[in-house]
């Protein structure tokens, strides 16, 4: 191993503007059960389906419907 290395010809990473963030999130267990049946039917991974769901929604601008009951 070098002690040090050149990098003034790198090149920058294609996929850093597609790195995904870790965070928590509290979602209900219906919610959840829901995505989790999605990904049986459809071979993709629940938290997949639900990163989908969300960027779906914010590229379209969605925005809730809240009604407190």
């Amino acid at each position: 191993m070098k002690n040090e290395y050149d990098f003034s010809n790198a090149r920058q990473n294609p996929y850093v503007k597609k790195l995904k963030k870790q965070i928590t999130i509290n979602l209900d267990n219906e919610t959840i059960d829901y995505f989790k049946s999605l990904a049986q039917n459809t071979g993709i991974p629940y938290q997949t389906l639900i990163n989908l769901f969300l960027a779906d929604c914010a590229k379209n601008k969605k925005q809730p419907t809240v009604a407190w009951n």
